[in-house]
């Protein structure tokens, strides 16, 4: 069949992406432009940020731009460098001018021999071209009237067809894939499921700054001052030999990555891109090579860590750590704990931490603890993830959020910041348990017993919440006494849930007011929504016992019902005779 890479006149077509506009970016006074690598990098201080089709391949973007930076600047090596830099951070772009200039031929993404991040020739058996579908991430599998590309993506341009090209790498799904020639893994013309692309593995961290200068200062480590491995022989995939359709030897993978610049461009998956002279219009796609997500946290610092007992039994070695991955329906704020400080083990002062927080932020608390950056510097703590379903094989949900702190609360040698901001994220979770038990209590009341009434109580408690946590702990950094702060965060929260709880018993209707006996675990009990109300309130106090002042005018019950009144004039907690 034609060789689809070539117009009908047999044109050697090019596209250099260190001179080509293919990074879509949003500008620090709001508009957009499209940059290439060069001028990513000389326009980084103007720049707010990478804009990519799906938050994960802006994940993926950052990280490409991060392993040509380390590269580039062959370090930083140490904390003293990176300090200068960030004094003068025109040192940036100098460095990666010529870099780029000196390696421009592996970043054509057209290349006949080294196309950037794909395999030259690759094809399978029959020399069949796969649909874009399989790389572009924002057609929903199963659901393809959910995306302005209806049906599907039938032909890209270069430029967004080189961003693909990178999440893929970093978010394939799994999945059986047709083999292609060459890949000693092929069974009967296919390869079984090797596992996501490196960064479907994490739950993805990124420090972001107010800047895209910022944020690629930020996150690139000092290799001496790294929390994770940094070999000798660290190198991105355009300093390595091309790969070929199969894998790169075991032996060598045992040893790999070598570092952030090898594991930043790890090549997950075999491609090839199939294209002529109006774009490209089709893909070969197989695995690459394969990398263990356990224990892994040695070498990856973007994502948090949980330990796993499970996976201890089963590989009979201790302590293992897994990827800590982001849920959909939990917002950043709630699990600021995994993201500033490590979990203690279950039993106090017993074997290895339950959790460890993400390298990047041990990396920027080393610089706050140094007095690099000032303990009211503002960072962005962005979460950013893929949620798999059906044995990983199609990506159900992505993950997007960010909060914003004070580098303060990072400070080693003073943990009273990051406490009281945990604290508060525990204050807020057992109010709105009250709030949920509340609405539970009211619909067993009326004489229900489905949970949907607790969950939305739920959803709400924390929705409310939301806004009033980000900005009270943007104003925690500038506080000299961080107790005083979270009795501020409980009067607050105090109030917003009573208002909700007042709410729900005032809509909690006739027979919730009129009551009737129901069994619990110690014994049989009237239950109205007045006695309800009383013990909600009683809870909520218990769960904020630090509050400034105890006695506020949202401590009222809240007005019976006329209809209640009318037909129940009795003792709310009186059981009758």
């Amino acid at each position: 069949m034609p060789d689809p890479s070539k117009s009908q006149h047999d044109e050697v077509l090019s596209y250099d992406l260190t001179e080509r506009p293919w990074l879509p970016v949003q500008r620090c006074d709001g508009s957009e432009d499209c940059l290439s690598l060069s001028e990513v990098f000389r326009q980084a201080g103007t720049v707010r940020r990478l804009v990519g089709e799906v938050p994960t391949q802006e994940f993926a973007l950052m990280r490409l731009l991060l392993a040509i930076a380390h590269d580039a600047l062959d370090g930083p090596a140490d904390i003293d460098e990176w300090a200068e830099l960030w004094e003068e951070p025109d040192r940036l772009h100098e460095a990666v001018d010529p870099y780029l200039a000196a390696h421009r031929g592996r970043f054509d993404l057209l290349h006949p021999e080294v196309p950037f991040f794909q395999v030259a020739g690759l094809r399978t058996e029959r020399d069949e071209v796969f649909s874009l579908n399989r790389i572009v991430a924002d057609v929903p599998n199963g659901d393809p009237f959910f995306t302005a590309r209806m049906p599907g993506a039938d032909r890209l341009g270069f430029d967004e067809a080189a961003r693909w090209v990178v999440h893929a790498h970093a978010y394939d799904t799994s999945g059986i894939k047709t083999g292609t020639v060459g890949d000693p893994r092929v069974t009967k013309g296919k390869v079984y499921p090797l596992g996501l692309g490196w960064a479907g593995n994490l739950g993805g961290v990124l420090v972001e700054g107010n800047s895209l200068l910022e944020t690629l200062l930020l996150n690139l480590i000092a290799t001496e001052d790294s929390p994770v491995h940094a070999g000798e022989g660290d190198a991105p995939a355009w300093r390595r030999d091309p790969c070929g359709p199969g894998p790169a030897p075991s032996e060598e993978l045992a040893t790999r990555p070598d570092g952030v610049r090898d594991l930043y461009t790890w090549q997950t998956r075999r491609l090839r891109l199939c294209f002529n002279a109006q774009g490209v219009s089709g893909v070969v796609l197989g695995y690459g090579d394969p990398l263990a997500p356990h224990n892994a946290h040695t070498r990856e610092p973007m994502s948090g860590w949980r330990r796993s007992q499970a996976q201890e039994k089963k590989l009979r070695t201790s302590p293992v750590y897994l990827p800590r991955e982001h849920r959909p329906a939990r917002s950043a704020w709630r699990g600021i704990g995994s993201l500033i400080a490590d979990q203690a083990p279950k039993e106090a002062g017993q074997g290895p931490a339950a959790g460890l927080r993400p390298g990047i932020v041990r990396w920027v608390a080393r610089l706050s603890t140094e007095g690099v950056l000032p303990r009211r510097f503002l960072i962005r703590a962005r979460v950013v993830g893929a949620v798999y379903g059906t044995q990983q094989s199609v990506i159900d949900e992505i993950v997007d959020d960010s909060v914003a702190m004070g580098v303060v609360l990072l400070h080693e040698q003073d943990p009273r910041y990051a406490m009281t901001a945990i604290d508060a994220v525990r204050d807020a979770e057992a109010a709105v348990r009250a709030l949920g038990d509340l609405a539970m209590d009211l619909t067993r009341a009326g004489g229900g017993e489905s949970e949907a009434g607790k969950s939305q109580a739920l959803e709400a408690g924390y929705a409310t919440l939301d806004d009033p946590y980000r900005q009270w702990l943007l104003q925690l950094a500038s506080a000299k006494d961080p107790a005083r702060r979270r009795e501020e965060w409980q009067d607050l929260v105090h109030r917003h849930i009573s208002r909700l709880g007042r709410q729900l018993v005032w809509a909690a209707g006739r027979r919730a007011w009129e009551g009737r006996i129901v069994t619990t675990a110690q014994g049989s009990r009237w239950l109205n929504a007045s006695g309800c109300d009383l013990w909600f309130r009683s809870q909520l106090n218990k769960a904020l016992p630090q509050r400034a002042s105890h006695t506020s005018a949202n401590d009222e019950p809240p007005p019976v019902p006329a209809q209640r009144a009318a037909t129940d004039a009795s003792d709310p907690c009186e059981v009758p005779a």
